[in-house]
């Protein structure tokens, strides 16, 4: 391979510059096409980004090529966008006027002399799977070297590629939002498109009409009563009402006055009638959240209720009917507590009738962004902010961490942060100090790149270091023995925000 020229070197180290800035992937992808076009003169670039599911190349970004109002794709295959996105392997065309594979479908070469012009594309590659297509023409008799040529732009598409992955993620959730979503998911607040979701959609969807009783089982966070609430507003007793009880919040001396209602002097302070939660609940649906808490005691007077769907009021003579559907949720192992003795094996059975597992957030991590760019909608609204989106170190920061408080984790870290920006932008510096200070490991062990994990501790050493340099890149530049130019280049590489370490002034 020919080494690259210094001018060339110069181009490469702007574009990287350009990535690793906090503006909105968008801006970027088009400030390194015009880059491109300014010091190369490879004129009117191009990038299309692939569906995961079909395989379209669309063309997303463009310098030089009006693609306002126009939704143009390629087909696996179809041109030599089409080719490259399928086959991974960079192609060039020395002579757009005779190649027939050439379709200039964006109609921007039209009225020029094609004859005269290259056409360059390559492949843009991100974790081993093609994401997106660079390309760009150029004066032909300017090219002296295909090889050369391709190489260059295949760096600039090596640089770009998480963007354009980013990129291609946010294009999809904003797809699925606007044109898939809401007929898919059973609530709007019950949000995925990952595959465990995609399963649990069906399974609200196939129980919703019955009034059989469900059992929603999950870590905590993970929006069990999202599907109870999904499960009960695509029901036909949508109209009634839904009661909510948090069981681990009940105390056994209070849980059968709490789900079955007293009679007026029933026991010590019972001064009036009161109905109970059950009663409450009647042509609705009732939630038993945390099913797996209660005591052996209360287990037995739920059973008794769903067996027979009625019940009597402390101090009563009466027998209460109802009509209600159960939903319970826990996130306990009910199976292990069968076992143990801890649950009764004639409740639980009566119970899991139809389970819903809820997938946790580090199983379902194409949804992360999805979900932070609903409850950047959400909060800022609420709070009647501009906030718009997250900037690329951001998003980084909350691919990269496990959340062991899954979805209402998520939820808080972005409320925290819409309060914290002051402009349209969420940036790292508005995350909270678990995402910023260390970038925790996934469950999943790393399957990969030596590359990728030498980074990760290069970042978490250099961030050290600027914390006990209060900021100072060149007094952190000394602790770790290195220049203060080395520091800048790392700074901008792993989109370290310097201004969180500096020191405040009194």
């Amino acid at each position: 391979m020919k080494p690259f020229s210094y001018d060339d070197l110069q181009v490469l180290h702007e574009i990287a510059r350009t990535i690793a800035s906090p503006m909105d992937l968008r801006v970027q992808l088009e400030t390194v096409l015009k880059n491109l076009s300014s010091s190369t003169g490879m004129n009117r670039g191009m990038i299309s980004i692939l569906d995961r599911d079909s395989g379209v190349a669309i063309l997303d970004v463009a310098h030089g090529v009006d693609i306002d109002g126009l939704e143009i794709t390629y087909m696996p295959g179809e041109g030599i966008t089409g080719q490259v996105a399928q086959t991974g392997k960079p192609i060039v065309v020395t002579n757009m006027g005779k190649d027939k594979q050439f379709l200039d479908r964006t109609g921007a070469r039209r009225n020029l002399n094609q004859c005269e012009l290259a056409f360059l594309c390559v492949p843009i590659i991100y974790d081993e799977k093609v994401v997106g297509v660079l390309s760009a023409d150029k004066v032909a008799r300017e090219v002296d070297s295909q090889e050369y040529e391709l190489q260059l732009l295949g760096e600039v598409a090596e640089l770009i590629a998480k963007a354009v992955h980013i990129r291609a993620v946010e294009e999809e959730n904003r797809r699925l939002r606007n044109i898939i979503g809401k007929s898919l998911r059973p609530s709007e607040e019950l949000i995925g498109n990952s595959k465990t979701m995609k399963e649990v959609f069906g399974l609200v969807s196939q129980v919703a009409d019955s009034s059989t009783t469900v059992l929603v089982h999950g870590e905590t966070g993970t929006g069990k009563e999202l599907v109870a609430r999904a499960i009960h507003k695509s029901s036909p007793r949508s109209n009634g009402p839904f009661v909510e009880v948090n069981c681990a919040a009940m105390p056994d001396t209070l849980i059968e006055s709490e789900l079955f209602g007293h009679e007026r002097g029933a026991f010590t302070g019972a001064n009036q009638k009161r109905r109970g939660r059950f009663e409450e609940a009647n042509g609705g649906t009732i939630f038993l959240d945390e099913v797996g808490e209660l005591s052996p005691l209360a287990q037995a007077k739920l059973l008794r209720v769903i067996q027979e769907r009625q019940f009597q009021p402390l101090g009563s003579n009466s027998i209460v009917k109802v009509n209600v559907r159960i939903i319970t949720a826990t996130n306990r192992d009910l199976d292990q507590d069968v076992a143990s003795g801890k649950f009764r094996t004639d409740l639980y059975y009566r119970l899991n009738v139809f389970p819903i597992y809820m997938p946790p957030l580090r199983e379902r991590g194409g949804d992360i962004l999805l979900l932070a760019d609903y409850f950047v909608e959400k909060y800022s609204r609420q709070v009647k902010k501009a906030v718009k989106r997250i900037s690329t170190p951001a998003i980084d920061f909350l691919l990269a961490y496990h959340w062991p408080g899954n979805v209402r984790e998520l939820e808080n870290c972005i409320e925290r942060a819409v309060l914290l920006a002051g402009g349209d932008t969420i940036d790292s510096i508005h995350l909270p100090p678990t995402l910023q200070m260390k970038m925790a490991q996934p469950a999943k062990k790393h399957r990969g790149k030596l590359e990728s994990l030498v980074n990760s501790y290069e970042r978490s050493l250099i961030v050290d270091a600027m914390k006990d340099a209060k900021g100072n890149q060149s007094h952190a530049a000394r602790l770790l023995g290195t220049t203060k130019r080395i520091i800048q280049y790392k700074v901008e590489k792993y989109g370290i925000d310097t201004r969180r370490f500096k020191a405040k002034k009194a």
